[in-house]
């Protein structure tokens, strides 16, 4: 139920249109550039079809994103002016979360499939390279069907995400569990120091592994260091499940 403040302060207006449940998150990944339902579904693994369609009628009728069909019979989702003026609200509240939400509730959501597409999304080809790429990624700790994951750098800069196995020859195999890499995604550690610490093994391409961090595509926070530490009053977030309860 869309929330009703009863009050004319534009802080008040505001929110009862963003701060209803998911519509952040999804806000989140219309900004960084998913229009297709089923890229954005890809971002909310936990967000229920029924509850996206809902949010994006939402947001469509307060005019932050229009549906525009697109060819092949399908739609794409594009935010107007207004929804682009979100991106900076969108930025610093990731900022605030980074740098004074304490990590370790969220080292224990961790999920391969949001994980890689995240990943997907920010991975930075080498401009100069004029062949495909293939790197693949094993999740030891990961049940058989999650373990194995691979991310294919096709020659024009294009990067696609395979569960399972494409038939390519790999060039580099990232062997660790995935809390490893979640944290490195995270900014929380580096690929140096996993590596140098026996938590990730790299198998192949000689420069491909020696410049993993560089390529590797990591939160958009990452860089930004925590500031809550030992002797703050930490600040926990509510595990999000997967409701379709508005």
């Amino acid at each position: 139920m869309k929330a009703d403040y009863k009050q004319f302060c534009p802080v008040a207006m505001a929110a009862e249109i963003l701060c209803t449940r998911w519509t952040i998150v999804l806000l989140r990944e219309l900004v960084v550039g998913s229009t297709r339902f089923n890229d954005l579904r890809r971002g909310l693994p936990r967000m229920s079809p029924a509850l996206l369609s809902r949010r994006l009628k939402e947001l469509e009728t307060a005019g932050i994103l229009d549906r525009v069909a697109v060819a092949g019979g399908w739609h794409e989702y594009r935010l107007t002016e207004a929804g682009r003026d979100l991106q900076p609200v969108v930025m610093a509240m990731g900022l605030w979360g980074q740098r004074w939400v304490e990590a370790e509730p969220s080292l224990e959501k961790l999920d391969a499939a949001l994980l890689m597409w995240d990943m997907r999304r920010n991975l930075k080809p080498d401009p100069s390279s004029q062949s495909r790429s293939v790197i693949q990624f094993h999740y030891t700790d990961q049940p058989a069907t999650e373990a194995h994951w691979w991310l294919i750098v096709q020659s024009d800069g294009g990067v696609d995400l395979c569960s399972a196995d494409p038939g390519f020859e790999v060039d580099l195999l990232a062997q660790t569990t995935l809390r490893v890499m979640t944290e490195i995604w995270m900014g929380l550690s580096t690929v140096e120091t996993a590596r140098s610490g026996g938590l990730l093994s790299l198998d192949g391409d000689l420069p491909l592994a020696s410049e993993m961090g560089v390529w590797l595509g990591l939160s958009p926070f990452a860089a930004e260091p925590k500031r809550v530490g030992q002797g703050d009053s930490r600040l926990h977030h509510e595990p999000a499940g997967a409701s379709s309860a508005p």
